[in-house]
């Protein structure tokens, strides 16, 4: 399985980026999807995630802002980043829960990470 995540750039300070992140590879499903961020020197955090049991769950410091959303017949997701601030620069990796086999529990694939760096 592997995941490709693309869009990142940088953007002034209230502008806008879309997050792509596509997964690719042998599987039998795909539960939660989501975004993770991380700087460097701090431990890498929760930005958005989506699921057909939880819905959709956003970090305090994105809502408002930023949308996820998923394509399930591409098996693509991505995050819709609005009104972008500096603090939101951070290299941004997507996450998918795989089940590989029907029964199987879902194990976390990961992306590559892309930068988003938002200054003026």
């Amino acid at each position: 399985v592997q995941l490709q995540a693309s869009g990142g750039g940088t953007v002034q300070p209230g502008g806008s980026l879309t997050l792509s992140c596509a997964v690719s590879g042998s599987f039998y499903s795909i539960g939660g999807t989501g975004w993770y961020r991380q700087v460097p020197g701090k431990q890498r955090e929760l930005v958005a995630m989506i699921s057909a049991a939880v819905g959709t769950k956003y970090a305090d410091s994105v809502k408002g802002r930023f949308t996820i959303s998923r394509d399930n017949t591409k098996n693509w997701h991505y995050l819709q980043m609005n009104i972008l601030k500096p603090d939101d620069t951070a290299v941004y990796y997507c996450y998918a829960a795989i089940r590989q086999f029907a029964g199987g529990s879902h194990v976390a694939a990961w992306g590559t990470g892309t930068q988003v760096t938002v200054s003026s």
